[in-house]
């Protein structure tokens, strides 16, 4: 980046981090209008909306249709697939685990296997490749350990249905969001402490927080109020039922449940107040261009200002209104958000039925919240109504980090 440019992203970066909000809070009436008006405008067929004060829900809504061929509504009851924000739920049961002394974040993997990884035949790729022993729980959770995002996933982001696990860089060494790293860390609970993790998470989360309409498999009981996948297009996908808990995002929910876990973890509920903190804690800095391809080596400071970087389970940052953390959830036909400030512990919860949802993300964040900064080019949530930012050298010159949407 030119010198220029780079100090106007800077002053940019720095005003966003410093200037007290100033946007209204919409509440009511006038937050309905504004997201039926952003999902009309970015053709969402569904989305779901949950906003957070102080720890306690305070507006809870769905809008929009959760099957456009039948004509059926979404409701606060519909299930929905969650897809990555699962990540965030699992990583709240591994620090329970943590809190009890069953779970050391920063002792190696192989302390808690039985056999060496590699001797399970679903690691046996990292056969010969010792390194593997380097691995601890906080490099799973905190996306360091390595790994793509799946195996299945090469460098460049393509899919190679045959892929090979790999190791690409040395375990702890920086920030590469990994799906794998995640299932790895459901492997050493299932193996290593004999812990069913789908009957924890149920008495852990579930339970607790009073999650009945949440599963990690699929129940028969979803089908009666279920919401279709749409693409960019409005072409159905359907939902996929699937059969497997898996900690990376298998989990079905719908916006009243994961709203409550949201709640009480921004209230830390359930969690010691050392490992509540760790959590949402900066780990290490992430200064990758954006979050995906995970392996790519494209590096910046753009967001050093913001210091943005992985908690566990989350990512965490600097905004105008003191430290946040959030976390994506993003498949065919799925696009999520997680939001919380974290000292007001005021939260935005977005559930949405289409490819076209983290369109609308930055607006709802400021229309609910006020300025947060939130960095939207990092995680590839282009405003719907600027494609021409999606470009990373388009975006410097026009859209620098942070500054306001416009």
């Amino acid at each position: 980046m030119h010198r220029f440019a780079f100090l106007a992203s800077l002053l940019a970066l720095s005003a966003c981090a410093t200037t007290p909000p100033s946007s209204p809070h919409l509440r009511g009436a006038a937050l309905d209008h504004e997201v039926e008006q952003r999902m009309s405008a970015a053709g969402i067929p569904g989305l779901a909306l949950a906003v957070i004060e102080n720890g306690r829900i305070v507006h809870l809504r769905a809008y929009g249709k959760r099957d456009l061929e039948q004509d059926l509504p979404l409701t606060t009851e519909t299930t929905m697939y969650a897809a990555s924000i699962t990540k965030t739920l699992f990583a709240y049961v591994v620090m329970t685990l943590v809190d009890e002394g069953r779970i050391d974040l920063d002792r190696s993997i192989a302390d808690y296997l039985p056999k060496p990884l590699p001797d399970y035949a679903k690691y046996a790729d990292l056969a010969g490749d010792e390194r593997w022993r380097t691995i601890t729980p906080r490099m799973l959770l905190d996306h360091t350990t390595g790994f793509p995002n799946f195996r299945y996933f090469t460098r460049q982001g393509t899919y190679d249905p045959n892929g090979k696990l790999t190791i690409e860089f040395a375990p702890g060494s920086r920030y590469a969001y990994s799906g794998e790293g995640i299932n790895l860390m459901q492997f050493v609970i299932d193996n290593g402490l004999n812990v069913d993790t789908g009957e924890l998470i149920q008495a852990r989360v579930f339970d607790r927080f009073g999650m009945r309409g949440s599963g990690m498999v699929w129940r028969d009981a979803f089908a009666a109020n279920l919401a279709i996948g749409y693409d960019e297009a409005g072409k159905p996908l359907g939902h996929k039922r699937r059969g497997g808990v898996r900690a990376a995002g298998s989990m079905d929910t719908t916006i009243a449940d994961y709203a409550n876990f949201l709640a009480g973890l921004a209230r830390c509920e359930g969690l010691g107040a050392k490992s509540c903190a760790e959590m949402k804690r900066t780990q290490i800095a992430i200064r990758s261009v954006q979050q995906f391809p995970t392996l790519s080596e494209d590096t910046t400071t753009d967001n050093d200002p913001i210091h943005l970087g992985s908690g566990l389970g989350i990512v965490a940052y600097d905004s105008p209104q003191g430290r946040a953390w959030f976390k994506g959830g993003h498949d065919d036909g799925t696009r999520n958000l997680a939001f919380c400030l974290d000292e007001k512990r005021d939260c935005v919860l977005i559930l949405s039925n289409s490819s076209n949802g983290e369109g609308v993300f930055a607006y709802l964040l400021q229309a609910t919240l006020g300025p947060t900064c939130l960095p939207w080019f990092w995680a590839d949530y282009v405003p719907y109504d600027h494609p021409e930012w999606r470009g990373a050298e388009a975006r410097r010159q026009s859209h620098p980090p942070c500054a306001p949407l416009r």
